[in-house]
């Protein structure tokens, strides 16, 4: 069975658990203005012109990011790191774009590592049918679920989508036992307004499990990623203040979650 990935990433720290494979699927159902992955919206291979500057001469060639793989070699690929899984109790994260876009070849690529005993986890902005969500949790270890706006106007503004989904699948997982780390990502003017927190605040005093939380920081890193794909850059040249992090932290950690940053 055949998936459309962009990128591997070995020995990844932030994505669960000890050392770990973060595997990145393409194609993604929200297209977020402070995406870091431009590169991962799109469900298809794309072309784009690298420049480099030699001796003075601006060389130019197309290149190509995504690629098909079949599972059993994505497997392969996967399994050639447990020394390192297994040394520091890390495993696989898959994650993208949304994985559960290409549901089949997840399930079939996590059905391996499990297996054989690889730690799996789910990298999810949560927005799936039902069926599709719920298909794939029985092969996952960890699920790392995304959590932005709850203002459902405000979120399909900036994320292209409506959080409906998203909401009433974290509610079905919050019933479950399986292990969930919330994700917020602080964007400034956007998910770090005080309504929005108040917002989240009360949405999560509604949770009856799940309790930890990452707050992950944003950074301009993929600035010149935009350039690179022609793509819009609508977060332009925005920072995050001072103190931001911490106080996130202080009103999460005020609720009785454990919290952890992303910086």
């Amino acid at each position: 069975m055949k998936g459309l990935i962009f990128d591997i990433k070995h020995y990844a720290i932030h994505d669960g658990p000890g050392i770990r494979q973060t595997v990145f699927f393409k194609g993604c159902p929200l297209s977020c203005w402070w995406c870091h992955n431009p590169e991962s919206q799109a469900p298809r291979i794309e072309t784009y012109i690298k420049s480099k500057n030699l001796d003075g001469h601006t060389h130019r060639r197309k290149e190509e990011t995504g690629h098909y793989t079949e599972s059993k070699e994505l497997f392969k690929v996967i399994e050639g790191d447990t020394v390192f899984y297994d040394e520091s109790g890390g495993g696989v994260t898959f994650s993208g774009g949304e994985p559960l876009m290409q549901q089949e070849f997840l399930k079939d690529v996590a059905r391996q590592c499990k297996q054989t005993e690889i730690h799996t986890a789910l990298d999810t902005c949560g927005y799936a049918d039902q069926q599709v969500f719920f298909q794939v949790l029985p092969f996952m270890d960890l699920i790392l679920y995304d959590l932005k706006i709850i203002d459902d106007n405000l979120h399909q503004k900036y994320t292209g989508a409506s959080n409906k989904k998203i909401l009433e699948n974290l509610e079905l997982l919050d019933q479950t036992d399986k292990v969930t780390r919330l994700r917020f990502p602080v964007i400034p003017g956007i998910t770090d307004t005080d309504k929005n927190l108040e917002d989240i605040q009360s949405y999560l005093s509604t949770l009856k499990r799940i309790n930890n939380i990452d707050i992950l920081s944003y950074h301009e890193m993929s600035k010149t990623k935009y350039e690179r794909f022609g793509k819009d850059n609508k977060m332009g040249d925005q920072k995050l203040e001072g103190g931001t992090m911490d106080n996130i932290r202080k009103r999460f950690e005020s609720m009785g979650f454990h919290v952890n940053i992303n910086a």
